[in-house]
């Protein structure tokens, strides 16, 4: 029987904010990059922010300013640093609403990929923390063990992350009709297109009246609001996805119970 499977976008999906920013200030703060470099990565987080949305523009070019960062540079050396700020700024800034839903989905052994523009490094590093079965990420090239500053294939934004779920799911023979996706952003309606459960989580203007105009469940906890039954439909809970609900049914009443005084 084919194994059903969740994706995961990660910035303001996943985590708060945008994670080469906070990436950013720790290559900062050792002296990988520069102050100015610092300076354009802030700048796009408040944009990102303020705005609600992300330009692949930005996204580019940022990513480009960092593997110049990287270029030449012992590629296990990074990689350490890297994960190391991961647990440093990226771990504590994970939603907590968005990670019980993830954990319901290991709870009812699917699989969770996190599927992000970022580099795969950090993807991976973060994922693994979060005990998700793997990531998929931008890809820097690497030669003789450094970093050229160069990109493999593509820069996984939009379309190309759609493709890379597709291929993904080929691969480990997951069967999207029953999986889920999750994302913020309008960008990543092509992927949230390609699963049977596609969730929109606290999601840009367009992705939000996109998810009203197909009735996807919307998750927003920028605001509290909170989609009833955990933004999970009633028809969903046949299949793949009534063990999802079951655990997180499960765990709200074990948090229910243990805040109730004794009488």
């Amino acid at each position: 029987m084919r194994r059903s499977a969740a994706f995961f976008d990660l910035d303001n999906t996943l985590m708060k904010g945008s994670s080469l920013f906070h990436v950013a200030r720790g290559l900062y703060s050792r002296k990988i990059i520069r102050n100015r470099d610092l300076a354009k990565f802030a700048w796009r987080q408040a944009h990102f922010r303020l705005g609600g949305r992300e330009r692949s523009g930005h996204i580019h070019s940022t990513r480009q300013e960092m593997l110049a960062g990287f270029e030449g540079r012992d590629a296990a050396e990074v990689q350490r640093e890297l994960a190391g700020l991961v647990d440093q700024y990226l771990l504590p800034r994970v939603w907590p609403g968005t990670q019980e839903i993830a954990e319901a989905h290991v709870a009812a052994s699917q699989e969770v990929w996190m599927v992000t523009a970022s580099p795969v490094e950090v993807a991976t590093a973060l994922a693994s923390q979060l005990g998700f079965t793997g990531a998929l990420g931008t890809v820097a090239e690497v030669e003789s063990g450094t970093y050229t500053g160069r990109l493999t294939g593509d820069l996984l934004h939009g379309q190309a992350k759609a493709d890379a779920v597709q291929r993904l799911a080929a691969e480990r023979d997951l069967d999207l009709a029953t999986s889920s996706a999750y994302s913020d952003s309008a960008n990543d309606i092509p992927m949230l297109e390609l699963v049977g459960h596609p969730y929109a989580v606290n999601p840009d203007a367009k992705l939000r009246e996109h998810a009203k105009n197909r009735g996807w469940p919307v998750h927003d906890y920028r605001t509290g609001r909170r989609a009833a039954a955990v933004g999970i439909p009633v028809a969903a809970t046949t299949g793949a996805l009534a063990g999802v609900l079951a655990v997180l049914g499960a765990r709200r009443r074990r948090r229910n119970s243990s805040s109730t005084p004794a009488g």
